[in-house]
């Protein structure tokens, strides 16, 4: 590797390093005053960088929020798509997934759940929304054969998130599973592996 590459390669580690330090920011602002407080000044502030560093990676306050949503359906569709195989095993991974909203993560799907509620007036967000349903959409499928099925089981999931970091009562891993069930029971298909998310690109 030459000298050039190699400061480049530094360069991009920075710049990788700089955006995690600014997302963390700003879902801990989301996390604890909501999205409506998100400014590029109190991303900074929260960060403890000048306002010029967030200005350099992030033109607009939207451009903050992609990112930090487009972050969070990373690791939910990774931890999705790492379900096992087994239908079984699979709908209890799912269902520990949900219901961890109610415990340690419980703030970060409430930064979540602002998130998408706030795409039904910021359009730069709505990809991202797709991006979960077809992830959603793509497991529900090895177990529901109809679309409209799905639909229903998938609107029951996002209802399940928003319980889990609502309600004081913490739901459980076997609870979320027993309600997942009784979606699926009605028209199961057997489970011979995992849909591709449909692609809108």
């Amino acid at each position: 590797m030459s000298e050039t590459e190699d400061i480049s390669d530094g360069r991009r580690r920075k710049g990788e390093q700089r955006r995690r330090l600014l997302l963390d920011a700003t879902m801990r602002v989301v996390e604890r005053d909501g999205v409506a407080a998100v400014s590029q000044r109190r991303v900074a502030a929260e960060a403890g960088v000048p306002p010029s560093a967030v200005t350099y990676y992030y033109a607009g306050v939207d451009d903050l929020l992609v990112d930090a949503l487009t972050r969070v359906n990373d690791t939910y569709v990774a931890a999705i798509t790492a379900l096992p195989d087994d239908p079984d095993d699979a709908l209890r991974g799912f269902a520990a997934l949900v219901a961890a909203g109610s415990g340690a993560d419980r703030a970060h799907v409430m930064a979540e759940c602002e998130l998408f509620l706030i795409a039904a007036r910021r359009p730069s967000l709505r990809p991202q929304i797709e991006r979960w349903n077809e992830a959603v959409d793509s497991f529900l499928a090895a177990y529901l054969t109809d679309p409209v099925a799905r639909t229903g089981a998938a609107a029951a999931v996002d209802g399940l998130f928003l319980r889990a970091c609502t309600t004081e009562s913490a739901l459980t891993d076997d609870e979320v599973y027993a309600v997942l069930t009784r979606l699926v029971s009605a028209t199961t298909a057997p489970r011979t592996g995992r849909e591709e998310p449909r692609s809108r690109m």
